[in-house]
């Protein structure tokens, strides 16, 4: 039994509410052969960091048991909308449990208690002793437990919250939770609250009357609407209240000083890591720590989780950074970073610089902090211009993480990096796209199992976030000076990784290093956009939409605001009696666009919803939000490109995103004639032809399809002609529609269902001409199963240059996620296959035009489509020139097809 002491608050951890918040908000790590891990090492860092804090404190963890608890005996639908448990989360659990019982920390799950309750009775029993609790959860019920004594911890946000914060938060006392619970009610527990009562009105309704008792009592007072759903919910509001209360005076069996830890069972904890491949933790544990981490009164919470062995400097005079430069040339490689004045690269500053050498030694160099009281620091432009010649030295290897950005912003003090690079961001990116994400904090965490400090953590957020020249130096240089210290070390972890596997070394030293400095220079050139266009656009959309709501309301038989889906669910259920096709996760009948496009084949004012919200896209997105983007020096927009963000390897873009402006419509089009040549210019934009149905013929090996595009025939006449038994001249256009459907939505693997749907036919009709497809094309059918069992088998899938695309689903026992595996890895190496061939493109293109003295730059890479600027008296050339590159990039087993148009603006020249 454990001597309770007033110095030392009891903590008691929901092990619940962790387990399901860690599988949510974390990365889904796995290890090496695929076992789920994101929600065992959130949950186990959250306690450890509990222990860093708590020294001395007695924790206890509490889960939920399994099956009913006592609350499903009042209220038999009692949690009934849980969804059931993700496997791969369900299959985490019992390592937890292992590894907390191996930690030595009591571990309570209670049958029919749930943990909320075991963690109310315990937290009421220490505070009774005269002893503070902590309760360690993100589950807002716990608030209802606050009080002068217990206080609440989130560590996944570092929030705490105490009574004021209760107040703050929620806008009413800890004693009101409970009643302010009981009227909201809560969907996830299925509580059943007052209908349409949120957390304002139960606010009001809590401070004009106190509690839930003298609310009903006084429920003939509350006026309107609302005030009759709270009449209609007077009979369950106390089972309501009696639900969301956690119960304080259990009969446990055991008290609070039975919460004694007991010894560390290393072997065990050794064993468990290891299984799960937490490779910082079995260090730690091999070198004789780990048992409980120690807290410092005096260490600097931004370095809480820095190894004792670290060595970093911020360098203030030319001395020490004389000291520096020599390291660094003595170097063969060296890991850069640059700190900023904005993550827009187009308008970035230089704050300081980082470097790196070896794992666990850094430098900072401050240049341009400016708050009140700043040390004086190096002058920019000439600690820039002695760093010169290592940058833009060509023999030099320079290491970075997403170097595109410190690419361009480089560019903004004319200075061109040079030589080798390696990017730890597309190292982890080519060795598992689909596996996590691949920020720094991300890698650190999965491939050194390390905590790097934050921005947020020293910046703070939202509005009142400073800028990295208005943060103390002291901690500034800290985090930039881990910044290059974790690159360094990433690299050494990745890159060996890389070298062992020559197809995924191919693919990042072959397609993704070559393409970064391509990216970051068609990012700076920009592209250039008419503003004037664009607002007349916008005007003509607005009267459009105008239009469309005025013709909404007469159909409606009355006004209406078109995008509230309550407002929308009254007039289409209610007022004019149209089927409910699919309801919202809150049981109201939904309005969403799928839920539209189905209704719209039977009824006209869906159809004009649907046209509404399309125009309204349009312009919010596009035409007003394009000129507010124009860079003011450049008179350009400068999208960003994304390498490391889409499973299949195709790129992405963002502010603006430039891959989805529609094509398809006229209004869409219309938006591309914005996009612009400079005057004495012409834009080509060159396109890959059905690039993904010519990857498919070359994978499959089909006969049928090889002949097709050797002989350049339509494909999908010849895929009508073969599906509906007709010959090829007698084709229809309904047919070749029909026929482009089969052709792309097979390689998509979509179902009967899906074909039948999408081609407004039956199901078995549908599937007809899938057999039919199938029995002509039969080696298309082959390359199916066959890529279906190596997905099973190996896990993955690759393109036809090996990159790599993991499926962590494709041996799921539930059906509907295996089923989407297969799809996936049926499309996947088409789409990946043409991602690379794309980007090989773009660095022959961006070389060639370098080499040959073109006056022309490329702008935008848009899906299979380049667009290129180039002087008109180039233009036939230069497409020549594109056409040939573009279609050498690689070698099929059938031709890779190039169109190439040109034009004053981007629609002209599609």
């Amino acid at each position: 039994m454990i001597e309770l002491s007033k110095d030392r608050p009891v903590v008691l951890v929901d092990g619940s509410s962790y387990l399901f918040r860690a599988f949510h908000a974390l990365p889904p790590l796995t290890t090496s052969n695929g076992q789920p891990t994101g929600a065992v090492k959130g949950v186990i860092s959250m306690i450890r960091r509990l222990q860093q804090d708590y020294p001395g404190s007695p924790i206890a963890v509490v889960f939920d048991p399994r099956g009913k608890t006592f609350r499903h005996e009042l209220y038999e639908d009692y949690k009934a909308n849980r969804p059931e448990m993700p496997e791969e989360l369900a299959g985490q659990i019992q390592p937890i449990h292992a590894i907390i019982r191996a930690m030595g920390l009591p571990l309570l799950i209670e049958e029919g208690m749930e943990a909320d309750d075991v963690i109310g009775t315990l937290a009421n029993e220490a505070t009774d002793k005269g002893v503070d609790v902590i309760i360690s959860t993100g589950d807002k019920d716990m608030a209802q437990l606050v009080s002068d004594h217990v206080s609440l911890i989130n560590t996944m946000n570092e929030t705490t919250m105490d009574r004021e914060g209760v107040i703050e938060k929620f806008g009413v006392t800890p004693e009101q939770i409970v009643d302010y619970l009981a009227l909201v009610g809560d969907t996830v527990d299925n509580i059943p609250g007052v209908t349409k009562c949120g957390p304002k009105t139960a606010v009001k309704w809590l401070q004009q009357y106190d509690n839930l008792d003298n609310l009903m009592a006084h429920a003939d007072e509350v006026g309107g609407k609302i005030g009759e759903n709270l009449r209609a919910a007077l009979d369950q509001l106390p089972l309501s209240r009696d639900l969301a209360r956690i119960r304080t005076e259990l009969d446990l069996g055991y008290s609070v000083e039975a919460l004694d830890p007991e010894p560390v069972d290393r072997d065990q904890l050794l064993e468990q890591f290891r299984e799960m491949e937490f490779r910082g933790w079995i260090r730690e544990l091999e070198n004789g720590g780990g048992e409980q981490p120690q807290s410092d009164a005096g260490e600097n919470p931004n370095t809480a989780n820095t190894p004792a062995s670290t060595d970093y400097h911020t360098v203030l005079d030319q001395e020490a950074l004389d000291a520096w430069l020599t390291t660094l040339r003595d170097a063969p490689a060296f890991a850069f970073d640059t700190e900023t004045t904005s993550l827009n690269y187009m308008d970035a500053r230089i704050v300081g610089v980082s470097f790196a050498v070896e794992s666990g030694t850094a430098a900072y160099v401050p240049l341009g902090h400016s708050y009140l009281g700043a040390p004086d620091q190096l002058e920019c432009d000439d600690v820039l211009e002695q760093l010169r010649p290592l940058l833009e030295d060509p023999a030099r290897v320079k290491i970075g993480q997403n170097l595109k950005y410190d690419i361009n912003v480089l560019a903004n003090h004319a200075i061109t990096l040079r030589g080798g690079i390696e990017d730890t961001m597309l190292q982890s990116y080519v060795l598992n796209s689909s596996g996590s994400r691949h920020d720094m904090g991300t890698l650190a965490q999965r491939y050194l199992e390390r905590e790097v400090t934050s921005f947020e953590s020293i910046a703070g957020k939202g509005a009142k976030q400073k800028r990295f020249d208005e943060i103390e130096l002291e901690t500034a240089a800290h985090y930039a000076a881990e910044d290059a210290d974790i690159t360094f070390q990433l690299h050494e972890t990745l890159r060996p990784r890389l070298k062992d596997d020559p197809s995924l070394e191919s693919v990042y030293h072959d397609i993704e290093l070559p393409l970064v400095p391509v990216l970051a220079h068609m990012e700076y050139r920009g592209t250039l956009v008419d503003a004037n266009l664009l607002a007349t656009q916008s005007g003509e959309l607005a009267e459009r939409m105008k239009a469309l709501e005025e013709q909404a309301w007469e159909q409606a038989g009355e006004e209406f605001n078109l995008g509230s889906p309550q407002q929308l669910q009254k007039i289409f259920y209610e007022k004019l009696g149209m089927p409910v096709l699919k309801k919202t996760p809150k049981g109201a009948p939904s309005t969403a666009e799928p839920v539209l496009q189905e209704l719209a084949v039977d009824y006209e004012l869906p159809r004009v919803i649907l046209e509404h919200r399309s125009l309204s896209k349009l312009k919010s997105t596009y035409t007003d939000r394009l000129p507010e983007v124009i860079n003011a020096r450049t008179g350009r927009i400068h999208t960003s490109y994304h390498q490391a963000v889409t499973a299949t390897g195709r790129l992405s873009s963002s502010d603006p995103n430039l891959q989805n402006i529609p094509i398809r419509t006229e209004e869409g089009r219309r938006i591309r004639q914005a996009f612009v040549a400079p005057e004495g210019y012409r834009l080509i934009a060159a396109d890959y032809s059905q690039i993904e149905l010519r990857i498919m013929a070359h994978l499959s090996g089909d006969r049928g399809l090889l002949n097709a595009f050797a002989h350049g025939e339509d494909i999908h006449k010849a895929t009508a002609s073969e599906v509906f038994g007709v010959a090829r001249q007698d084709v229809s256009d309904s047919q070749r529609r029909d026929a482009k459907a089969i052709n792309f939505g097979l390689i998509y693997g979509m179902s009967a269902w899906g074909l039948g749907r999408q081609l407004g036919i039956p199901r078995d009709e549908a599937q007809g001409y899938i057999d039919r497809y199938f029995e002509r094309y039969p080696g298309v059918l082959e390359y199916m199963d066959r890529i279906r069992k190596t997905a099973h088998d190996q896990g993955y899938v690759e393109t036809l240059f090996g990159r790599r695309l993991y499926l962590p689903e494709i041996n799921s026992r539930n059906g509907q996620l295996r089923q989407g595996a297969e799809r996936t890895a049926i499309n996947a190496p088409m789409q990946g296959t043409a991602a690379d061939i794309i980007k090989k493109a773009m660095v022959m293109v961006e070389n060639r035009i370098a080499d040959s003295g073109f006056d022309a730059r490329m702008t935008m890479q848009v899906h299979d489509e380049l667009i290129v600027e180039v002087r008109e008296d180039q233009v036939s050339q230069l497409g020549s020139l594109l056409e040939e590159l573009m279609s050498g990039a690689a070698q099929l087993e059938v031709p890779l097809l190039v169109e190439a148009g040109v034009g004053k603006n981007w629609d002209e020249a599609h």
